[in-house]
């Protein structure tokens, strides 16, 4: 008597064939399906084989179902990290339950720090243009260098197809505004700012304050003296900037600017493995299950769905003769209401299990814990609190 032990290739893909206790329920499986249909009554036009393969198909049906809504709630975990495990293969991350972390808010995040100038993943380049007497407008793609001379645009760094270049700061002001609070006519003396100095002046007014009173003050004085007194600006149009005041110096110093290249999202400065790694769905690296650990609840779905693909498949194979012609009559099958059947057995099954994961992804687990916490809360007010008891409530 074939088995599914002894029967070579007993399913299409040979998923779970090694696994014990699939072993051991596939022919109970066979078993199960034959008589739900009526086998002792009237032969079922099914082989072993086919009804493995429909135990497998289950199987896989199942995992793929739960993997989808595992998904839901992990896949911000993932993105970013390989996407198979170290051996070429899934990294078993189906059956995990991984710790919560914040790389994909900290990439989101990394292009306002670029533009901010206080991060991000892209290189700034920093150059300079000679400056001439009596000349304003410099034309920044072919006069911006680098220290060894190279125009930038066109330089070994700008390796990837020409961009435009994004100008992030132009360093054209007078000089840094001298901290003039420290004169030392004045007649309150400043040097008392949080140190241990003592006044040097006749009065006997003491002022202690913060340091960043300092430079809030010397930021303010600065930037007076940028717009009342200097008049450095500049404008840019195009591939010119235009300088003001205009040179006047017989030998001009230079002007430097920090520049950037436009992102390449897929090609930041450094060696970025992550981005190769989990995108989607599509790859985050979740295998079939493993039939053994499956529990209780699992594999009653997969034998309910195992009979329903069977039973669909009778039905495909006795519509193939709608009657069978006997002695003085005809014996019409039942192929038709078998597909019926089987396919809304199916649908139903399918139906209730993402009926049923959807209320435990993670999310609506915190959403459960958190209404069970208020209700308990609730309850709490309406018991009766013993002598010396106190209980706070939020």
């Amino acid at each position: 008597m074939a088995t599914f032990t002894n029967t070579t290739n007993p399913t299409p893909f040979g998923f779970f064939d090694s696994d014990g206790d699939f072993k051991a329920e596939a022919d109970n499986v066979v078993t199960f399906v034959k008589r739900k249909m009526g086998d002792d009554i009237l032969s079922v036009e099914l082989t072993k084989k086919q009804i493995w393969a429909n135990l497998e198909e289950s199987c896989l049906e199942y995992g793929s179902i739960l993997n989808q809504y595992q998904a839901k709630s992990q896949l911000i975990q993932f993105l970013g990290m390989p996407t198979t495990g170290s051996d070429g293969h899934m990294s078993g991350s189906e059956s995990k339950y991984p710790r919560e972390n914040l790389e994909y808010l900290i990439r989101f995040a990394e292009p306002y720090a670029m533009e901010a100038g206080v991060g991000g993943s892209y290189n700034m380049i920093s150059g300079s243009i000679q400056l001439e007497m009596n000349r304003q407008d410099y034309d920044i793609y072919s006069e911006l260098k680098n220290f060894d001379g190279d125009v930038i645009f066109t330089s070994g760094s700008n390796t990837r197809p020409k961009t435009k270049l994004k100008i992030s700061e132009v360093f054209h002001f007078g000089p840094e505004a001298a901290y003039r609070f420290f004169d030392t006519t004045s007649a309150i003396n400043y040097l008392n700012n949080e140190f241990s100095f003592e006044s040097f002046t006749p009065e006997t007014i003491f002022y202690v304050l913060p340091v960043f009173e300092d430079i809030l003050r010397a930021g303010q004085l600065d930037l007076s003296n940028r717009v009342r007194r200097s008049n450095y600006s500049y404008k840019i149009v195009g591939t010119n900037i235009r300088v003001y005041p205009t040179p006047s110096s017989a030998n001009p110093a230079k002007l430097y600017l920090r520049v950037m290249y436009y992102p390449d999202p897929l090609n930041p400065s450094y060696h970025d493995e992550t981005i190769g790694g989990v995108s989607n769905l599509s790859n985050v690296p979740f295998g079939n299950l493993v039939y053994s650990k499956i529990n209780s609840i699992g594999r009653q779905w997969i034998r309910q769905y195992s009979l329903a693909l069977s039973r669909e498949q009778l039905g495909l194979i006795r519509s193939k003769f709608g009657s069978i012609p006997v002695p003085g009559a005809e014996v019409s099958l039942n192929g038709g209401e078998l597909i019926t059947q089987g396919r809304a057995d199916r649908d139903a099954l399918i139906t209730q299990l993402k009926e049923m994961l959807d209320t435990l992804t993670y999310d609506k687990i915190m959403e459960t814990a958190a209404s069970r916490a208020e209700f308990i809360q609730k309850q709490l007010r309406f018991s009766p609190m013993p002598n010396g008891w106190t209980i706070f409530m939020g």
